[in-house]
């Protein structure tokens, strides 16, 4: 490990021990090497031989001792200026072979068809200190995503359902960050329970009002965060995007992180990978809020009694130590372009090769399911006046009228799923210890007409810095330009 000054981080070098050009076989010598799905675990191509998967650590193993912060040296800053193009000379035959690290980390020489691969970190992104082998293989990701489609070809686009064939899926390992965090959270506000639930009056004038108890709430923890697993793909951070369904991507986690292994060139082969193109310093304001999601409903477990929710008026996250390893994670991935006048939108069926959790978005053919919305908007007003005529309550059956709207977005959710994200607040691994509480109550409040809290916030996330890494490069070209 490498002590910095400053406050900087620890950087642990996860490369040690790593070799360019040549990756050979330790019992035949053949560099033909590549990764057995079955297993996760590397073999030769030629004799079949297997090579056990070496792990690799980046600062404390436990959690709840983690303090300062530790960097694998992977994740280290990319430098602007760093050449994408390596030149190594093959040992078999003496020939130069030039890898482009922007595609590919590995090339075969011309002459003598031996494989060469870059394995040592490089400043540019491409090496990361750990990999995810893929588990799930091609046939079976097809499998999903032909059955994730085939539920959706009604309100299909024509020329989309022509066009889709699953054999298109590609395996690719993107980018990403894992954080490892040692934290303490001190949340204080108020909250409400439930004492009774009533009407008052008759016919239209019923009314529903609810009592509640009133308390003030304090909840301070220890709280370790163990994988919290985000982008760092400039391009993948932003969900919001209006050309790309970026979100589908996002949604497919979690990832058992915890089964990466050392970085080795041949567990790519085969597959295509994305670099890296973003620094641990833009993507701590993402993990800081994050982090903040996590802890608020890890407190939800000591909530239960405030049937009525809690409102936060006090949140605060001493993160007392945090890790960070960059990692190539294996997603299969389908991808269709939408053209729509001058503008496109291309479309992802995703699935994490992994878990085989699958997501996707399909292009909707928007004529066919307005007209079916709008004979379902027909029915229900035919129902409303049928309904409206022969009850005594002249007032709900009126409600038929929103029949078509309603089906219209549930449709349109199931296709194109722009709602769709990665749960970090309930799916990353947390251990809660040292739980104070702090429960006074404050008093009796009657005649209430909402049916939870109001401004409850203790079930809602942030979500703030979901756009933070595009915002902080807009600010950095505006700053150029202003300079200038």
């Amino acid at each position: 490990m490498e002590e910095k000054e400053n406050n900087e981080p620890t950087i642990v070098e996860t490369d040690i021990g790593a070799k360019d050009g040549q990756n050979k076989c330790p019992k035949c010598g053949s560099t033909d090497i590549s990764l057995s799905v079955k297993n996760g675990k590397l073999r030769c191509n030629f004799c079949r031989h297997e090579f056990e998967p070496e792990k690799v650590e980046v600062g404390e193993k436990d959690l709840s001792k983690l303090e300062g912060e530790y960097m694998g040296s992977g994740a280290q800053d990319i430098v602007a200026d760093s050449e994408d193009m390596i030149t190594f000379k093959c040992s078999s035959c003496g020939a130069e072979v030039v890898v482009d690290t922007s595609q590919s980390t590995q090339a075969r020489c011309h002459w003598c068809r031996n494989t060469l691969s870059v394995n040592q970190q490089i400043p540019n992104g491409a090496v990361p200190d750990v990999v995810l082998p893929f588990k799930i293989p091609k046939n079976e990701a097809k499998d999903a995503i032909n059955k994730f489609v085939g539920k959706r070809k009604f309100y299909a686009h024509p020329k989309f359902k022509k066009e889709f064939t699953a054999e298109n899926v590609m395996g690719v390992y993107l980018p990403y960050m894992i954080v490892d965090a040692n934290t303490h959270a001190n949340l204080s506000g108020q909250g409400e329970h439930l004492v009774r639930k009533y009407t008052v009056g008759s016919g239209d004038k019923e009314k529903t009002y609810y009592d509640a108890d009133l308390y003030d709430v304090e909840r301070e923890f220890d709280l370790t965060i163990d994988g919290l697993t985000v982008e760092s793909s400039a391009d993948k951070l932003d969900t919001q995007s209006k050309d790309k369904t970026n979100n589908i991507i996002n949604s497919i986690m979690p990832f058992d992180t915890e089964n990466c292994v050392k970085w080795d060139s041949n567990y790519i082969k085969g597959y295509t990978s994305e670099k890296r193109d973003t620094n641990v310093t833009q993507l701590k304001g993402l993990v800081e809020e994050q982090s903040k999601d996590i802890a608020r409903f890890a407190a939800n477990k000591s909530l239960e009694f405030y049937d009525r929710g809690v409102r936060w008026d006090k949140e605060e996250l001493d993160i007392k130590g945090q890790q960070w390893k960059a990692a190539y994670l294996p997603v299969w991935l389908y991808s269709y372009q939408q053209k729509k006048g001058e503008n496109s939108l291309l479309h992802y069926v995703a699935v994490n090769a992994r878990t085989k959790e699958t997501m996707g978005s399909v292009p909707i053919h928007m004529p066919k399911l307005l007209f079916v919305s709008a004979i379902v908007e027909l029915l229900g007003l035919i129902a409303a006046i049928v309904l409206g005529n022969s009850s005594n309550d002249e007032d709900w059956p009126w409600i038929f009228l929103l029949a078509g709207f309603v089906y219209f977005a549930i449709i349109y959710g199931k296709y194109r799923n722009k709602g769709a994200r990665h749960s970090h607040e309930k799916e990353t691994k947390t251990d809660l210890t040292n739980l104070r509480k702090v429960d006074n109550f404050v008093k009796h409040e009657k005649g209430l007409r909402d049916s939870s809290m109001k401004n409850a916030n203790n079930k809602r996330v942030a979500g703030v810095a979901k756009k933070s890494y595009i915002e902080q490069m807009a600010d950095k070209k505006k700053d150029k330009v202003e300079t200038k």
